[in-house]
């Protein structure tokens, strides 16, 4: 009997300039993760069903061309500011800095030019029981209107059952800071994408961010309790997707963050579980970070083509993404970005998969 091999590295093809990007497979007991050189991104991630299907559970392209063509983020590293900076300036000790806007008037995701553009280098791997591949890149001074040099890591780590994604950085003057993954799942897997309405969704916060034009938070967390941002219990992410609420048609959906309650100690703890009733298959996100951004995937408008030549259309997947709260560089009352000479940025983020 053979025993397929914990990694394998391939070739996913080349960059317009000739660069050549490689796409790495880890697997451990009843997962696997493809994981590409290109934005450090999460290519695909197959996890079994209730009846040991097995489902590709991320959206994305089956080919490099797709990711360099269009900018939709599927399961890439974001930074050096995953999600929104207002109007793309702040400032650290006086000294204001601008990151040029790219949604609206606003910042996002790290500006035109983001860690999702850029090729990054592979610093290490291990196989085994715990297979993992550790992603490298040095942000350069200045580097899309960002302060210091960014010394910066991703290491993608297979147990079983559950991804582990852990960023690191280290600059060599203060900064602001906020890395996390895209993912966009859907847990009926990729290769029928039927939507995810029917997902039933957990997050485990009392409070979320209310948001104002370009999903800029307005200010002070806000209760859930009463809304139609209130997940502390199980709901279908459809129930109450068309609520007539002023934040749900700010967001044309759900597109804020969730304030996770308790403090994470360094370790994480739970902050959402979604569920697909259809298959019984079950994800639990688990972080050390403030926040978590809910996006339903509003924005899905057909005109990207995904895996299997499937169009993507609102609704087909859903994104969970731990992270700083958006504009943090902007609000001291918020937990903070900002990165010293000497200090080390850390993010865990696991996604563990169940059947219930």
């Amino acid at each position: 009997m053979t025993t397929r091999a914990t990694l394998e590295r391939r070739d996913f093809g080349l960059l317009p300039d000739g660069r050549r990007v490689e796409l790495v497979c880890l697997r451990a007991a009843g997962i696997e993760a493809r994981v590409m050189t290109y934005g450090a991104t999460l290519q695909a991630l197959l996890v079994p069903d209730r009846d040991g299907r097995i489902e590709d559970v991320v959206l994305g392209h089956d080919d490099l061309g797709g990711y360099v063509e269009t900018r939709s983020f599927y399961g890439a590293t974001i930074g050096r500011y995953a999600n929104r900076i207002a109007r793309g300036t702040f400032q650290i000790d006086g000294k204001t800095f601008s990151v040029p806007a790219n949604d609206g008037d606003n910042a996002l995701h790290g500006g035109a030019e983001g860690f999702d553009r850029h090729l990054w280098d592979i610093a290490e791997t291990g196989e085994g029981a715990e297979p993992f591949v550790r992603f490298t890149r040095t942000s350069p001074d200045g580097e899309g209107g960002f302060p210091g040099e960014l010394a910066t890591s991703v290491t993608y780590r297979l147990r079983a059952g559950e991804l582990e994604i852990e960023f690191e950085a280290r600059a060599d003057r203060t900064t602001v800071v906020n890395l996390t993954n895209h993912a966009f799942f859907n847990l009926g897997g990729t290769e029928r994408l039927t939507d995810i309405l029917g997902h039933e969704l957990t997050i485990e916060a009392d409070e979320f961010l209310p948001v104002g034009n370009g999903a800029i938070p307005l200010g002070a967390r806000a209760p859930v309790e009463g809304t139609a941002f209130d997940f502390r219990t199980p709901h279908p992410i459809g129930e109450r997707i068309r609520a007539p609420e002023e934040q749900i048609r700010q967001g044309r959906g759900y597109d804020h963050n969730w304030c996770i309650r308790g403090a994470s100690n360094g370790e994480p703890r739970l902050a959402a579980t979604v569920r697909n009733p259809a298959n019984g298959l079950a994800m639990q996100l688990l972080t050390d970070q403030p926040g978590v951004q809910f996006y339903s995937g509003n924005f899905l408008d057909g005109t990207s083509v995904g895996k299997n030549g499937l169009v993507h259309r609102m609704g087909d997947a859903l994104c969970l993404e731990p992270q700083r709260y958006p504009d943090s560089p902007n609000r001291p009352d918020y937990p903070s970005a900002r990165l010293e000479p000497g200090a080390t940025y850390r993010h865990r983020s696991t996604y563990r998969f169940t059947h219930a």
